[in-house]
């Protein structure tokens, strides 16, 4: 297992992700998530504009007349739960929004509405359970988020609940929630401002991707780019086995650098793209790994089919335990993903996109 080495990220970073880490915004419901954007923006005065679905463009030329145009997109939203229905006495039947395993919902705190009110995901006390009750999963049906006696009228069907997780920096990692894809968020504000000179950026800081990649379907047919990059972050099933056996299934690991995508759930990535990137990292001696082939996907699976098709890859951070309350990164792995994605954008070869026999 490789070991964390203390971090070189800028305190002004780590800084930006705690703030986006700790904002609320279960998909659907990202505004405000999308006001620190904003904020971000304007501080770098860059021009944007808002669509129907929310999502965030955000555009820097670089002032050539016919420029190639660049998609960097990254999803605001988050998982997380929704109200339903109001029971008696502050507590609420509730569920879920985006892909979460119920089995680690009982007893977190959350924080529900627009005005954060604290609540607690209640279940059956162990006590009062049988033994055939206890071999199975607990139910969302059985579950209600409590707002305590005075919680009657505070929330509404619709109202968005989210992990009441704090964001943490030991100085080699984070921990928090919304991890994905608040860390590709904060990538991105930071490659905008600085952009390379013979391309023309377009930013997409997408709406509900966590429930079916929404945002960024509307987002690149606007734009309509020639390319696209998607910047996520991606689960890391790098535990030991309990049993002691080999873990091939690990997906992407910690401390082995940014996670490259060669096919997902819902993209076969560009093999121009993989190339360019594979040999940008190799030429400049930057560590990446190859996220396994299998389910998941980014917001690239929505991208690639508008239009006439647009060339996508997707790289992302790998974190554990993602989709749950509090997921772990490496400062490691994000200044790789960081340097990668600046490295490739100052030697950008827009050329090999002419011939499409060089795929």
């Amino acid at each position: 297992m490789a070991v964390e080495n203390k971090t070189h990220l800028s305190q002004s970073f780590i800084d930006l992700v705690e703030k986006l880490s700790n904002a609320p915004g279960v998909s659907g419901s990202e505004g405000a998530v999308r006001t620190i954007v904003r904020e971000q923006l304007d501080s770098l005065e860059i021009p944007y504009s808002i669509d129907a679905l929310g999502n965030v463009l955000a555009t820097r030329s670089c002032g050539k007349p016919g420029a190639f145009r660049l998609m960097l997109a990254a999803h605001m939203d988050e998982v997380g739960l929704m109200i339903v229905e109001e029971d008696e006495g502050g507590l609420y039947r509730f569920s879920t929004v985006g892909g979460i395993d119920t089995r680690v919902l009982p007893g977190k705190t959350v924080r529900v509405g627009k005005i954060q009110s604290p609540a607690i995901i209640g279940a059956k006390p162990i006590h009062l359970t049988d033994a055939d009750e206890r071999k199975n999963p607990i139910t969302l049906e059985t579950m209600r988020l409590d707002l305590g006696p005075g919680g009657a009228g505070k929330a509404n069907p619709g109202d968005r609940a989210v992990f009441a997780t704090e964001f943490h920096s030991n100085g080699f990692s984070f921990s928090g929630k919304a991890l994905d894809d608040r860390l590709g968020v904060a990538i991105l504000l930071t490659l905008l401002a600085e952009p390379p000179e013979k391309m023309d950026i377009i930013a997409a800081f997408t709406t509900q991707e966590e429930i079916g990649l929404r945002g960024a379907r509307v987002a690149a047919h606007s734009i309509d780019p020639q390319a696209a990059i998607a910047i996520d972050a991606t689960p890391a099933n790098d535990l030991p086995a309990w049993n002691d056996d080999e873990n091939t299934g690990y997906n992407t690991r910690l401390g082995y650098g940014p996670a490259l995508y060669i096919a997902d759930g819902s993209t076969l990535s560009d093999p121009r793209m993989v190339k360019m990137f594979q040999q940008t990292a190799n030429k400049a001696g930057i560590q990446y790994q190859i996220r396994q082939p299998g389910g998941g996907g980014t917001d690239a699976g929505s991208i690639h089919k508008q239009r006439e098709g647009i060339p996508s890859i997707s790289i992302s951070v790998p974190i554990r335990f993602a989709h749950t309350p509090c997921s772990i990164a490496w400062h490691s792995d994000i200044e790789g993903t960081l340097e990668l994605l600046r490295t490739v954008l100052k030697t950008f070869d827009t050329t090999v996109f002419i011939n499409p026999d060089k795929r």
